[in-house]
């Protein structure tokens, strides 16, 4: 019914190894969560009576909900951009559109086959949540609530992400653009929950947090207005979910091939059809242009390397810079934006949140930017040609990392500039806005670096660039919910030393396969182990809110020798992994 399409990456992912470790990772990564969250709470206190079982149980359901909702929609939609990225890469969309498949086949069909993976890791992870009502506090209908609105999420950030990833040509252009479009629907839905007057149940159905934390709360199976909200924002998701279908099948032979095609005029058959007198016609109307002695920065910068329509990344995510400079200059206005005093114990300025979003959506952005610089040159079979050239490994990384931050230039200094505008309004001190600005630039460096290093060591353009993303989201999300959890169950820590260490340790083999399962080395082991500890202690000491010097220095000691093990191999070894090694990269996709 999906075409052929669906069938054959139906038929393809159970033979795969990856399938069925993505699964197993990630169902015991929540495993892991749920076995850290109640050792840290037994050891403070034993779960003896059914009201702390309860207690329990409905703390883990409430954390695991939104995780899970925000890993696998991001895995859908960034997975779903790349795959039809990569096929228009590698011209083998162009070959799908010659065949008879309809519209319907080609852009239905990819969405489907993309989803493979999401859904199989929600089903998978339904067995692990029903055992949360055993525990109490928590019902079967929440977790069915939960489940539906995270598959209706999922569903919609796939179907956005496929028909964006058709629309757009380069791979950079369909991820951003997939990113900003669902960040403004979020944003947009809260502006609407705050703004209008709305019912109970159309708060709700506008926001998928909202009706994540309404589907997770006893109130959905006892209160009608919150079923009815929850149930109106599956129906709203689905329904627009099947707009953005239409409109990428009824438009998807118009976007492909390209508009943006160069077309030469024909060439004189005959001898006798050569007008000596009249010039030749050609689309070059230019003089040639001089290249630089680094020909790799020359076409970063002084050419559309990325296609012309990167320009409405830059208004895109301008307009959201925008926003959120807005909620902060109200927050500051009204001066709820001001530093409370205290120490441990009292809550994060609001401010915080605006600006940490803005941030990590900027880090996101020049990550994938990175990747797309490496995989784009493979994927258009311009790699090899670069490699039997005389140009050295020095002159490719940093005209490639160069190239990245000048392309994103707007996306490392406006979070600066906020920085900069906090401080003016006294929001910040001088010293603590220096600090802040010194460990962004510094983590900008980090993410391209990275980008670049999973580009060279994965054959595969998905790959690489969920390799590389995962690497952020862990960093930026995973040791966050490990402070969560060890700050809500307070208790001694000797006892919350073991399942501590288990997370760092996990994540810092998990940081390990993605760095360096190719070309492993003692450095990138020693990195791969060392960054979640460090991150873990900078995010402590900012919630001490002590000296801000103890947040910076370990940031940049731990992200600049992270990035020096990845940029010393690229630059000495210069190891590419090419179309030879697919086999063993394992996606063939």
């Amino acid at each position: 019914m999906l075409g052929p399409v669906f069938n054959r990456e139906a038929v393809v992912v159970p033979k795969r190894t990856k399938t069925y470790l993505m699964r197993g990772v990630y169902v015991l990564a929540l495993l892991l969560l749920l076995c850290t969250g109640y050792l840290v709470l037994d050891g403070a206190r034993s779960l003896a009576t059914a009201s702390d079982s309860a207690r329990f149980g409905g703390w883990m359901f409430t954390l695991l909900a939104p995780l899970q909702l925000l890993v696998l929609s991001s895995l859908a939609a960034v997975g779903a951009a790349s795959s039809v990225a990569q096929e228009k890469d590698r011209r083998t969309l162009l070959l799908l559109l010659l065949t008879r498949l309809s519209g319907f086949e080609v852009v239905v069909g990819k969405l489907f086959a993309t989803l493979l993976a999401p859904m199989s890791m929600l089903l998978c992870g339904l067995p692990l949540f029903l055992v949360l009502p055993l525990l109490g506090g928590v019902s079967p209908q929440q977790v069915a609530g939960v489940f539906a609105v995270t598959g209706a999420t999922v569903f919609l950030a796939g179907a956005i992400g496929t028909v964006v990833g058709m629309w757009r040509e380069k791979t950079f252009q369909s991820i951003a653009m997939t990113v900003l479009l669902l960040l403004t629907i979020v944003g947009l839905g809260e502006v609407a929950a705050s703004v209008l007057p709305l019912s109970e149940a159309t708060l709700l159905a506008v926001s998928p947090a909202r009706a994540l934390f309404a589907a997770a709360s006893p109130l959905a199976s006892l209160s009608s207005v919150t079923a009815t909200g929850v149930a109106l924002y599956i129906v709203l998701a689905l329904g627009l979910s099947l707009v953005v279908l239409v409109i990428g099948v009824q438009r998807v032979r118009v976007w492909n091939p390209s508009r943006e095609v160069r077309l030469k005029a024909p060439e004189p058959e005959t001898s006798d059809e050569v007008d000596v007198n009249v010039a030749p016609e050609s689309w070059k109307v230019r003089a040639p242009r001089r290249v630089w002695n680094n020909p790799i920065l020359w076409r970063e910068i002084c050419t559309w390397a990325y296609g012309r329509k990167i320009v409405l990344i830059r208004v895109a995510f301008g307009l959201l810079f925008l926003v959120i400079t807005a909620a902060v200059y109200f927050q500051i206005q009204t001066g709820v934006a001001m530093e409370p005093a205290g120490r441990i114990g009292r809550a994060l300025p609001s401010v915080t949140i605006p600006v940490a979003a803005i941030g990590v959506i900027s880090l996101v952005l020049v990550n994938a930017l990175a990747v797309n610089a490496v995989t784009g040159e493979r994927d258009g079979l311009a790699l090899d040609l670069l490699l039997v050239t005389d140009l050295s490994p020095r002159e490719f990384v940093f005209g490639k990392l160069l190239g990245v931050l000048y392309v994103a230039k707007e996306m490392i200094l406006l979070p600066v500039l906020l920085i900069i505008y906090l401080a003016a309004s006294n929001v910040m001190t001088i010293e603590n806005a220096v600090y802040a600005i010194v460990g962004a630039l510094m983590l900008h460096f980090f993410v391209a670096m990275l980008g670049v290093h999973s580009g060279l060591n994965h054959v595969a353009g998905r790959a690489a660039t969920l390799a590389s993303l995962g690497t952020v989201f862990f960093l930026c999300v995973g040791i966050a919910i490990c402070m969560t959890i060890m700050v809500s169950f307070r208790g001694a820590f000797q006892l919350q030393l073991a399942p501590f260490l288990v997370m760092i340790l996990g994540g810092g083999a998990a940081l390990f396969a993605s760095l360096g399962w190719r070309n492993p080395s003692s450095a990138i082991f020693a990195a791969s182990f060392m960054l979640p500890l460090i991150t873990f202690y900078a995010i402590t000491q900012f919630l001490l809110q002590t000296d801000h010097l103890l947040v910076v220095f370990p940031l940049v000691v731990g992200y600049g020798f992270t990035t020096a093990a990845m940029m010393i191999p690229a630059l000495s070894e210069f190891d590419v992994s090419l179309e030879r090694d697919r086999g063993a990269d394992g996606d063939t996709a």
